[in-house]
This record gives C-alpha cells, sequence and structure tokens, in this order.
C-alpha cells in the first residue's frame, strides 16, 4: 500500500505544508502538482490523480502554495506568479533530496497553477507536464462577480503575468481544458499547443467549465493525465 506523510517545508521565508503519497516500490518517479488561484492541495482532483500515479508505482505531491490553505500568510500581499513559482522550485528542491525517491519529475497544474508549472518547467528539467485550464496571459481572464472590489482577480492586477515566451518549444505537454470555462478562455489552450514543441496534445471536455465539475471529467482526466506521466518519467 501506499504511504501518505504530511511534509513541511520552506519557500523563501513562508513554512508551506503538502502530502505525499508514496507507493512501495524503490526510487520511484515523481509529480508535483500546483493548484488553482483560490484552491488548496486537497483538490478532488488532485487527490484521485495521486492515488492513480501511486497505482502506476509513481509518487505525487500535493502542497498549499503560500496564502492557501495550510499554508498559512495574507493572501493579498503574497499571491503572484513569481511567489507561486519560489514555492514550486522549493517543493522540487526538497523532494529531489529524499533519498526514497528517484530523479524524473512530472509536473501538475490546475489554472493559475497550470501557468505556474509551464513557467518553470525548463528550469526544473521536468520531463513531462500536464495542466487543466491555465492561462497563458492574466490579461485576457474573464472577469467574475465580485473581482472588481478586490476579489479573486486582485493578485492579478497588481501582478500581471505573460508566461508566453517560456513555452516556446516546451516538450512533452498535456494540456486539458474545457470549451465552456467561463474564466479562461480555450483560446488560451490552443496558444500553449501553438507554442509548444511535440510530442504534445490537447484534449478539450465539451461543456466541461472551469472547475471540471462533472465527474466523469474528472475521472477521465486521471486517467489520460496518469498514463502520460507514465509514458514519460521513466
Amino acid at each position: 500500500m501506499a504511504t501518505i506523510t504530511e511534509i513541511q517545508f520552506l519557500s523563501e521565508t513562508f513554512w508551506l505544508k503538502g502530502v505525499l503519497h508514496l507507493p512501495p516500490v524503490v526510487k520511484p518517479p515523481f509529480v508535483i502538482g500546483s493548484h488553482g488561484l483560490l484552491s488548496d492541495k486537497d483538490s478532488p482532483k488532485q487527490i484521485a490523480l495521486a492515488q492513480r500515479c501511486n497505482q502506476l508505482h509513481m509518487a505525487y505531491f500535493r502542497f498549499d502554495h503560500r496564502g492557501c490553505g495550510e499554508s498559512q500568510a495574507p493572501f493579498d500581499e503574497v499571491t503572484s506568479l513569481e511567489a507561486r513559482q519560489a514555492d514550486l522550485k522549493a517543493a522540487a528542491k526538497m523532494l529531489a533530496s529524499r533519498s526514497d525517491l528517484g530523479t524524473p519529475m512530472g509536473l501538475f497544474g490546475s489554472s493559475m497553477g497550470g501557468s505556474v508549472c509551464l513557467s518553470v518547467a525548463r528550469n526544473l528539467a521536468a520531463r513531462a507536464v500536464v495542466t487543466w485550464a491555465a492561462p497563458i496571459r492574466s490579461a485576457d481572464l474573464i472577469p467574475q462577480q465580485g473581482w472588481a472590489t478586490g476579489g479573486p482577480t486582485s493578485p492579478f492586477e497588481k501582478h500581471p503575468f505573460d508566461i508566453a515566451p517560456a513555452i516556446d518549444g516546451l516538450r512533452n505537454l498535456l494540456i486539458f481544458h474545457g470549451d465552456a470555462d467561463q474564466i479562461v478562455p480555450i483560446a488560451h489552450a490552443q496558444q500553449i499547443l501553438a507554442r509548444a514543441g511535440d510530442p504534445q496534445k490537447l484534449v478539450v471536455f465539451s461543456q466541461s467549465d472551469h472547475r471540471m465539475s462533472r465527474p466523469a471529467d474528472q475521472q477521465a482526466f486521471v486517467q489520460v493525465a496518469a498514463e502520460w506521466f507514465h509514458g514519460f518519467l521513466k
């Protein structure tokens, strides 16, 4: 059986909390999950993906970015693409130092987490990347109710981003997007695909929203994403 271990690690001056799902094999490859802007490490799709990765003899690490979940900090003050890049790099460094994990690493990112993964994948030498509804730039996000009064977009207003240059030629990339996404237009997925190198793949879920709310979509995502990682993390 897989073992589940809570881990605390330091990113710059912030203590972050995460959970490592470790399968009963010697030095397995591992996947790191980066959650969306207002989400946390306990996202159902991340937990399901962790379990499926374990079944395929891969470890999975999900963690709370600074200001989210159990990684306590003032959200509005600490949230930016650059801050989350630092968090992901710190997680990768911590995991690379463990004697019970192998070297091959993959990255999964949901929404803003996908932007984070895409923007640091080359720097971290990730062997495969999977994203869900990742925005390529913050300026194109569709405003939602409450955003104009300091809601979820406030970090983007303070710290806009455009990760397009980091995607150029990125390989082993699997992109998921729902064609009914009301926050990140599907054009972002198409632009990511156009910039990435081969092998690459875009999977579009019909009538699926930004949160991947339908159970059938989540189940399909978990199966396809885990197999993608399994094919490259060897």
